[in-house]
Protein backbone atom coordinates (compact mmCIF):
# COMPACT_ATOMS: atom_id res chain seq x y z
CA UNK A 1 0.00 0.00 0.00
CA UNK A 2 2.12 3.07 -0.74
CA UNK A 3 1.58 6.39 -0.50
CA UNK A 4 2.17 8.96 -3.53
CA UNK A 5 3.01 12.58 -2.34
CA UNK A 6 4.58 14.15 -5.33
CA UNK A 7 7.43 13.05 -6.27
CA UNK A 8 7.65 10.81 -3.10
CA UNK A 9 6.65 7.32 -2.47
CA UNK A 10 6.04 6.00 0.96
CA UNK A 11 6.28 2.03 0.92
CA UNK A 12 3.68 2.25 3.60
CA UNK A 13 0.95 4.24 5.25
CA UNK A 14 2.42 5.21 8.44
CA UNK A 15 3.83 8.21 9.33
CA UNK A 16 6.04 9.79 12.42
CA UNK A 17 4.30 13.13 13.49
CA UNK A 18 6.22 16.00 14.27
CA UNK A 19 7.05 16.19 17.69
CA UNK A 20 8.61 19.68 19.59
CA UNK A 21 11.23 18.40 21.70
CA UNK A 22 11.32 15.38 20.58
CA UNK A 23 11.11 14.28 16.83
CA UNK A 24 15.08 15.08 16.69
CA UNK A 25 17.65 12.90 14.46
CA UNK A 26 17.98 10.33 17.16
CA UNK A 27 14.17 9.84 17.54
CA UNK A 28 13.50 9.69 13.66
CA UNK A 29 16.78 7.39 13.27
CA UNK A 30 14.89 5.00 15.41
CA UNK A 31 11.44 5.49 14.01
CA UNK A 32 13.12 5.00 10.39
CA UNK A 33 14.41 1.21 11.90
CA UNK A 34 11.11 0.26 12.85
CA UNK A 35 9.49 1.11 9.59
CA UNK A 36 8.06 4.65 9.85
CA UNK A 37 7.56 5.16 5.94
CA UNK A 38 8.20 9.00 6.65
CA UNK A 39 9.23 11.27 9.59
CA UNK A 40 9.40 14.77 10.33
CA UNK A 41 12.10 17.09 11.95
CA UNK A 42 10.75 19.20 14.37
CA UNK A 43 9.32 22.61 13.93
CA UNK A 44 11.96 24.90 12.37
CA UNK A 45 11.04 28.43 12.78
CA UNK A 46 11.88 30.11 9.15
CA UNK A 47 13.05 33.01 10.17
CA UNK A 48 15.98 31.50 11.97
CA UNK A 49 16.72 29.70 9.59
CA UNK A 50 16.99 32.73 6.82
CA UNK A 51 19.35 34.24 9.48
CA UNK A 52 21.48 31.58 9.83
CA UNK A 53 20.64 30.22 13.53
CA UNK A 54 23.20 27.81 14.96
CA UNK A 55 20.49 26.03 17.10
CA UNK A 56 18.41 25.63 14.19
CA UNK A 57 20.85 24.07 11.76
CA UNK A 58 21.07 21.13 14.10
CA UNK A 59 17.25 20.51 13.21
CA UNK A 60 17.57 19.74 9.98
CA UNK A 61 20.82 17.69 10.50
CA UNK A 62 19.92 14.32 8.78
CA UNK A 63 23.34 12.83 8.78
CA UNK A 64 22.67 8.53 8.81
CA UNK A 65 18.83 8.69 8.58
CA UNK A 66 17.07 7.03 5.62
CA UNK A 67 15.21 8.87 2.65
CA UNK A 68 13.03 10.46 2.81
CA UNK A 69 12.38 13.05 5.79
CA UNK A 70 10.11 15.82 5.92
CA UNK A 71 11.32 19.24 7.11
CA UNK A 72 8.52 21.14 8.91
CA UNK A 73 8.89 25.11 9.04
CA UNK A 74 6.51 27.48 10.44
CA UNK A 75 6.32 31.20 10.22
CA UNK A 76 3.46 33.72 8.61
CA UNK A 77 5.36 35.95 6.18
CA UNK A 78 5.07 34.01 2.91
CA UNK A 79 8.54 35.51 1.39
CA UNK A 80 10.38 34.51 4.76
CA UNK A 81 8.58 31.02 4.29
CA UNK A 82 10.13 30.36 0.64
CA UNK A 83 13.80 31.85 1.52
CA UNK A 84 13.73 28.98 4.40
CA UNK A 85 11.64 26.69 2.26
CA UNK A 86 15.39 26.84 -0.13
CA UNK A 87 17.98 26.41 2.56
CA UNK A 88 15.76 23.64 3.67
CA UNK A 89 15.78 22.26 0.14
CA UNK A 90 19.45 22.83 -0.16
CA UNK A 91 20.19 20.69 2.92
CA UNK A 92 18.46 17.16 1.14
CA UNK A 93 15.42 17.55 2.76
CA UNK A 94 12.18 14.86 1.15
CA UNK A 95 8.98 16.99 1.49
CA UNK A 96 8.45 20.54 2.90
CA UNK A 97 5.44 20.54 5.99
CA UNK A 98 4.09 23.75 6.80
CA UNK A 99 3.08 24.29 10.22
CA UNK A 100 -0.29 25.56 10.62
CA UNK A 101 -1.26 23.14 13.66
CA UNK A 102 0.67 23.78 16.67
CA UNK A 103 -1.64 25.19 19.65
CA UNK A 104 1.29 26.87 21.85
CA UNK A 105 0.55 30.51 23.36
CA UNK A 106 3.92 31.58 22.06
CA UNK A 107 3.59 30.34 18.77
CA UNK A 108 -0.17 31.43 17.79
CA UNK A 109 0.54 34.87 19.34
CA UNK A 110 2.52 35.84 16.62
CA UNK A 111 0.13 35.00 14.09
CA UNK A 112 1.80 31.69 13.20
CA UNK A 113 0.94 27.56 13.79
CA UNK A 114 -2.74 27.33 14.30
CA UNK A 115 -3.72 30.85 14.10
CA UNK A 116 -3.01 30.75 9.96
CA UNK A 117 -6.14 28.41 10.08
CA UNK A 118 -8.33 30.99 11.02
CA UNK A 119 -6.60 33.33 8.11
CA UNK A 120 -7.12 30.71 4.68
CA UNK A 121 -6.30 33.29 2.42
CA UNK A 122 -2.53 34.22 3.92
CA UNK A 123 -2.49 30.22 4.15
CA UNK A 124 -2.78 29.74 0.70
CA UNK A 125 -0.34 32.28 -0.15
CA UNK A 126 2.10 30.78 2.02
CA UNK A 127 2.08 27.32 0.21
CA UNK A 128 1.84 29.41 -3.31
CA UNK A 129 4.97 31.09 -2.33
CA UNK A 130 6.37 28.16 -1.16
CA UNK A 131 5.86 25.61 -3.94
CA UNK A 132 7.21 28.17 -5.77
CA UNK A 133 10.52 28.11 -4.75
CA UNK A 134 11.59 25.23 -4.30
CA UNK A 135 11.14 21.98 -6.71
CA UNK A 136 10.14 19.78 -3.59
CA UNK A 137 6.47 18.50 -2.90
CA UNK A 138 4.99 20.81 -0.16
CA UNK A 139 2.97 19.91 2.37
CA UNK A 140 0.51 21.19 5.38
CA UNK A 141 0.10 19.80 8.89
CA UNK A 142 -3.57 21.38 10.07
CA UNK A 143 -5.92 20.74 12.61
CA UNK A 144 -9.79 20.98 12.67
CA UNK A 145 -9.54 24.46 13.24
CA UNK A 146 -9.66 27.06 15.59
CA UNK A 147 -12.28 25.96 17.61
CA UNK A 148 -15.49 24.36 17.22
CA UNK A 149 -17.26 27.38 15.50
CA UNK A 150 -14.02 28.01 13.33
CA UNK A 151 -14.05 24.19 12.28
CA UNK A 152 -12.47 25.13 8.35
CA UNK A 153 -10.32 22.10 8.20
CA UNK A 154 -12.45 21.36 4.43
CA UNK A 155 -11.69 25.18 3.44
CA UNK A 156 -8.26 25.36 4.44
CA UNK A 157 -7.53 22.08 2.60
CA UNK A 158 -9.12 23.33 -0.48
CA UNK A 159 -6.94 26.73 -0.32
CA UNK A 160 -3.54 24.96 0.22
CA UNK A 161 -4.34 22.07 -2.41
CA UNK A 162 -5.38 24.77 -5.08
CA UNK A 163 -2.11 26.65 -3.88
CA UNK A 164 0.08 23.58 -5.05
CA UNK A 165 -0.01 21.43 -1.51
CA UNK A 166 0.62 17.70 -2.68
CA UNK A 167 -0.73 16.54 0.43
CA UNK A 168 -2.62 17.85 4.23
CA UNK A 169 -2.17 15.84 7.55
CA UNK A 170 -5.06 17.02 9.39
CA UNK A 171 -5.41 16.47 13.26
CA UNK A 172 -8.99 15.89 14.47
CA UNK A 173 -8.48 18.83 17.38
CA UNK A 174 -9.28 22.29 17.30
CA UNK A 175 -6.85 24.66 18.59
CA UNK A 176 -9.16 25.56 22.01
CA UNK A 177 -8.81 21.22 22.64
CA UNK A 178 -4.52 21.00 22.56
CA UNK A 179 -4.26 17.30 23.19
CA UNK A 180 -7.26 17.41 25.51
CA UNK A 181 -10.68 15.55 24.85
CA UNK A 182 -11.06 13.13 21.23
CA UNK A 183 -9.87 13.33 18.27
CA UNK A 184 -13.07 14.18 15.50
CA UNK A 185 -12.69 11.57 13.07
CA UNK A 186 -15.25 12.71 10.81
CA UNK A 187 -13.25 16.06 9.60
CA UNK A 188 -10.51 14.15 8.22
CA UNK A 189 -13.50 12.44 6.70
CA UNK A 190 -14.51 15.41 5.11
CA UNK A 191 -11.41 16.84 4.20
CA UNK A 192 -10.42 13.43 2.07
CA UNK A 193 -13.90 13.82 0.24
CA UNK A 194 -12.82 16.92 -0.64
CA UNK A 195 -9.57 17.18 -2.14
CA UNK A 196 -7.63 15.16 -4.41
CA UNK A 197 -4.13 15.40 -2.53
CA UNK A 198 -2.97 12.85 -0.28
CA UNK A 199 -4.94 13.18 3.32
CA UNK A 200 -2.81 11.68 6.24
CA UNK A 201 -5.09 11.14 9.40
CA UNK A 202 -4.19 12.29 13.04
CA UNK A 203 -5.21 12.15 16.13
CA UNK A 204 -6.39 9.40 18.70
CA UNK A 205 -4.06 6.87 17.46
CA UNK A 206 -3.12 5.01 20.37
CA UNK A 207 -3.00 1.22 18.85
CA UNK A 208 -2.43 -0.58 15.70
CA UNK A 209 -6.55 -1.57 15.76
CA UNK A 210 -6.93 2.48 15.82
CA UNK A 211 -4.71 2.98 12.87
CA UNK A 212 -6.60 0.48 10.78
CA UNK A 213 -10.00 2.05 11.56
CA UNK A 214 -9.03 5.65 10.72
CA UNK A 215 -8.42 4.40 7.53
CA UNK A 216 -11.52 2.36 7.30
CA UNK A 217 -13.53 5.12 8.63
CA UNK A 218 -12.16 7.87 6.99
CA UNK A 219 -10.42 6.85 3.48
CA UNK A 220 -7.09 8.79 4.80
CA UNK A 221 -4.26 7.71 2.98
CA UNK A 222 -2.04 7.33 5.74
CA UNK A 223 -2.04 7.62 9.86
CA UNK A 224 -0.05 9.80 11.57
CA UNK A 225 1.05 8.44 14.91
CA UNK A 226 2.53 11.07 17.59
CA UNK A 227 2.48 10.47 21.65
CA UNK A 228 1.62 6.87 21.30
CA UNK A 229 5.48 6.58 19.73
CA UNK A 230 7.15 7.69 22.94
CA UNK A 231 9.26 5.32 24.63
CA UNK A 232 7.98 2.97 22.08
CA UNK A 233 9.26 2.74 18.43
CA UNK A 234 7.63 -0.72 18.12
CA UNK A 235 4.71 0.97 17.38
CA UNK A 236 5.45 1.78 13.62
CA UNK A 237 6.38 -1.88 13.02
CA UNK A 238 3.11 -2.96 15.15
CA UNK A 239 0.91 -0.60 12.97
CA UNK A 240 2.41 -1.63 9.65
CA UNK A 241 2.05 -5.23 10.14
CA UNK A 242 -1.58 -5.08 11.25
CA UNK A 243 -2.38 -2.73 8.20
CA UNK A 244 -0.61 -5.44 5.92
CA UNK A 245 -1.35 -8.53 7.37
CA UNK A 246 -3.84 -7.98 10.31
CA UNK A 247 -1.44 -10.16 12.84
CA UNK A 248 0.54 -8.54 16.02
CA UNK A 249 3.85 -8.05 16.19
CA UNK A 250 5.52 -9.14 20.12
CA UNK A 251 5.56 -6.57 22.58
CA UNK A 252 8.61 -6.01 23.30
CA UNK A 253 10.01 -6.88 27.42
CA UNK A 254 12.17 -5.13 29.81
CA UNK A 255 15.38 -6.14 28.05
CA UNK A 256 14.39 -4.79 24.95
CA UNK A 257 13.40 -1.76 25.98
CA UNK A 258 16.20 -0.93 27.63
CA UNK A 259 18.40 -2.23 25.02
CA UNK A 260 16.52 0.22 22.85
CA UNK A 261 16.45 3.17 25.21
CA UNK A 262 20.21 2.88 25.80
CA UNK A 263 20.46 2.98 21.49
CA UNK A 264 18.58 5.77 21.52
CA UNK A 265 21.02 7.59 23.87
CA UNK A 266 24.08 6.76 22.16
CA UNK A 267 22.15 8.55 19.13
CA UNK A 268 21.44 11.32 21.14
CA UNK A 269 24.62 11.64 22.28
CA UNK A 270 26.10 12.01 19.19
CA UNK A 271 24.83 14.75 18.20
CA UNK A 272 24.21 16.50 22.07
CA UNK A 273 26.88 15.52 24.29
CA UNK A 274 26.87 16.00 27.22
CA UNK A 275 23.29 17.90 27.46
CA UNK A 276 21.90 14.71 25.79
CA UNK A 277 21.45 13.56 29.74
CA UNK A 278 18.40 16.09 30.28
CA UNK A 279 16.45 15.56 27.17
CA UNK A 280 17.21 11.64 27.53
CA UNK A 281 15.60 12.14 31.03
CA UNK A 282 11.99 12.29 29.32
CA UNK A 283 12.73 9.92 26.65
CA UNK A 284 13.39 6.64 29.92
CA UNK A 285 10.87 7.72 32.07
CA UNK A 286 8.66 7.02 28.78
CA UNK A 287 10.11 3.69 28.09
CA UNK A 288 9.70 2.73 31.39
CA UNK A 289 5.98 2.98 31.15
CA UNK A 290 4.45 0.04 32.49
CA UNK A 291 7.57 -1.72 33.30
CA UNK A 292 7.32 -3.44 36.73
CA UNK A 293 8.57 -0.61 39.67
CA UNK A 294 8.21 2.29 36.78
CA UNK A 295 7.25 5.03 39.23
CA UNK A 296 10.68 4.14 41.54
CA UNK A 297 12.63 3.88 38.28
CA UNK A 298 11.78 7.08 37.27
CA UNK A 299 12.57 8.84 40.48
CA UNK A 300 16.01 7.66 39.95
CA UNK A 301 16.26 8.57 36.35
CA UNK A 302 15.58 12.12 37.55
CA UNK A 303 18.13 12.09 39.86
CA UNK A 304 21.27 11.33 37.46
CA UNK A 305 23.84 13.85 37.48
CA UNK A 306 26.23 11.90 34.53
CA UNK A 307 25.04 10.48 31.76
CA UNK A 308 27.62 7.35 33.01
CA UNK A 309 25.06 7.24 35.56
CA UNK A 310 22.54 7.37 33.28
CA UNK A 311 23.54 4.65 31.28
CA UNK A 312 24.64 2.19 34.85
CA UNK A 313 20.87 2.96 36.04
CA UNK A 314 19.41 1.80 32.14
CA UNK A 315 21.55 -1.05 32.21
CA UNK A 316 21.00 -2.86 35.66
CA UNK A 317 17.19 -2.02 34.85
CA UNK A 318 16.84 -3.83 31.50
CA UNK A 319 18.90 -6.63 33.04
CA UNK A 320 16.40 -6.73 36.13
CA UNK A 321 14.47 -9.49 36.00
Amino acid sequence: MNVHIGSVTLKNPVVAAPMAGVTDRAFRILAQKAGCALVYTEMINAQALVHNNAKTWQLINSVDEKWPVSVQIFGNNPQVMAKAAKVVAKRGAAIIDINMGCPTPKIVKNGEGATLMKKPSLAAEIVRAVVLAVDLPVTVKMRKGWDEEWANAVEVALAVEKSGASGVAVHGRTREQFYGGHADWNIIKDVKNAVSIPVIGNGDIHTPQDAKKMIDDTGCDAVMIGRAALGNPWVFNQVVDFIQTGTFSPVPDVTEKMAMALYHLELMIEDKGESALWEMRKHVAWYAKGMPGAARFREQVNKTKTLLELKQLMTWNGQAK
